[in-house]
């Protein structure tokens, strides 16, 4: 299976740099394995049934862009800071530009009184510590950071405010991810709604998406690709309602590629999840035999990205071939504020 396997040809105009308005009016590509449907994302009410489960990541994008400077014997250099992620004594991963002008033990100062001090260096990333912690750190991050758009987007514009409420789910709970969870950004509350009153059950999980979602894949071998981690819990709760659905005969349908991965991080067995909470470096391809999840709503992903391969383990390379296609045929807009697909194997 090589990297090659995963390729296509994108046509630029296709990506798309700001969400449809309203959320919910996003095309969506319905596939089985025998058809393909144009459609819009209100339309899920009439491909979901009374009782399917929709596992949906609750997980809050940070602002985690920052910008601000170093100060050394009165001079003073810029410096550009992408917080990846917390460490488990309460300090931040991230990506310092330039990092060679920095040195441990100094400090970067960031507007809303807002000050880190780089801890270590390593491997391209910086361990930072901030002056601020809870809720003062959150509400200074609010106001001195921006949302940290997905480097496809990031190249054609500047992140801004509409930003700040576009690229976070309507839903968005707990606060850690540095990139957004993309295909629930279709759901507003409306749609919410209409699906709750067709007997649509839905179901909260947290996987903290990092900014590890938007790594190449390297090595020409996909099965030696090393994933990246990212932090995960599925509450007793959340594993229980899953249970009970699978164990009825009922479909359990995560919304994006962060939710199923997580599901499948915590399945036990066939058919059975336990409560979990942890990192996962699940990596999803062709021949993987999904325990839990019955079907994937998911937007379109990166020509030779770990998300080709999952939704391929999904439906099958060349059917998906097939769908990407249609896709650009169709003039589909692709990536993070793209359209979306419902994917039934």
């Amino acid at each position: 299976m090589k990297l090659s396997d995963f390729d296509f040809d994108l046509p630029e105009q296709l990506i798309a740099t700001r969400p449809a308005v309203p959320r919910s009016a996003s095309k969506l590509l319905v596939a089985t394995p025998d058809r393909i449907e144009d459609r819009v994302v209100t339309d899920l009410v009439d491909y979901l049934n009374a009782g399917d489960v929709l596992v949906l990541n609750d997980t809050k994008v940070i602002p985690a862009r920052l910008f601000g400077h170093r100060e050394r014997a009165g001079n003073i250099s810029k410096m550009e800071v992408t917080l990846l992620s917390p460490t488990t004594d309460g300090r931040w991963r991230a990506l310092v530009k330039p990092l060679r002008k920095v040195r441990d033990g100094e400090a970067i100062t960031f507007a809303a009184g807002l000050e880190a001090e780089v801890l270590s260096r390593t491997d391209g990333q910086a361990v930072l510590g901030f002056n601020l912690e809870g809720q003062a750190f959150d509400d200074a991050l609010a106001i001195a950071g921006q949302m940290p758009l997905p480097p496809y987007i990031a190249a054609k514009r500047a992140a801004d405010a509409q930003d700040k409420t576009d690229y976070q789910t309507v839903f968005a709970k707990t606060s850690g991810a540095v990139a957004a969870p993309t295909a629930s950004l279709h759901f507003d509350d409306d749609l919410l709604s209409r699906l709750t009153e067709i007997g649509v059950e839905f179901v909260h999980v947290t996987l903290h998406v990092g900014a590890g979602t938007f790594l190449p894949v390297k090595v020409d071998d996909v099965k030696t690709h090393k994933m990246h981690a990212e932090w995960g819990q599925v509450s007793k709760h959340a594993a229980e309602r899953i249970n009970a659905a699978k164990a009825e005969g009922r479909r359990v349908i995560p919304v994006g590629t962060t939710a199923l991965r997580l599901i499948e991080s915590a399945a036990t067995s066939n058919r059975v999840i336990a409560p979990w909470q942890g990192e996962t470096e699940i990596f999803i391809y062709p021949g993987y035999a999904f325990r839990i999840a019955d079907a994937l709503m998911t937007n379109f992903h990166l020509p030779k990205s770990t998300l080709m391969m999952l939704v391929s383990a999904l439906m099958g390379q060349e059917r998906v071939r097939q769908i990407y296609d249609h896709a650009i045929s169709q003039e589909y807009r692709f990536f993070s504020y793209g359209d979306s697909s419902l994917l039934l194997p």
